[in-house]
C-alpha cells in the first residue's frame, strides 16, 4: 500500500476514535424560559444562587423555568448539574431555583437485530425542571 492510500484510512480511523470518545462523554443541555408579565431583574452571580428542593417560605416571585436534559451513561457529576441550574437561574436574575422534577426516563429508542427478530432498545436520560425565583 502506498503512503497516499494509507493516509485516508488513518484519518478515518482517527475520526472514528474521536467520535467514540465523544459518545462516551457526559452531557447537560439546558433550556430556560422566562415567564411573561413578571418583573425582569439584572443577572445575579451564579455562586449566590441557591438550589432548593422545596419552595421557600420567604416571600418571592417566580421568574421562569429551567429544564435540563443530561446523559445517564455516563452521568455528569451532580455538582455540574447544580452549576448549570445556578448559571441559568442567575441569567434571569434569580436568587434561587426550586427543583420540582428530577427523573430518569426514556428519551429515545432504536430498533436492533435481524428483520425477523427485531427488538426495540430505549436510551435513558435524566430530565430535571427547576422554577427560578427572586426573593422580595
Amino acid at each position: 500500500m502506498s503512503t497516499g492510500q494509507g493516509l485516508p484510512f488513518l484519518q478515518a480511523l482517527a475520526l472514528c476514535a474521536a467520535l467514540l470518545t465523544l459518545g462516551g462523554c457526559a452531557s447537560i443541555n439546558a433550556q430556560s424560559t422566562e415567564y411573561v408579565g413578571v418583573a425582569h431583574f439584572a443577572p445575579t452571580l451564579p455562586e449566590t444562587v441557591q438550589v432548593l428542593r422545596t419552595e421557600p417560605t420567604r416571600a418571592h416571585i417566580r421568574l421562569g423555568e429551567v429544564v435540563l436534559d443530561s446523559s445517564v451513561e455516563p452521568p455528569p457529576p451532580v455538582t455540574e448539574i447544580e452549576q448549570k441550574l445556578r448559571t441559568e437561574a442567575a441569567a434571569m436574575g434569580g436568587d434561587a431555583v426550586v427543583v420540582v422534577y428530577d427523573q430518569i426516563q426514556p428519551v429515545a429508542a432504536y430498533v436492533s437485530g435481524p428483520l425477523w427478530d427485531r427488538d426495540i432498545q430505549t436510551i435513558q436520560g435524566r430530565k430535571l425542571k427547576g422554577i427560578v425565583i427572586h426573593y422580595q
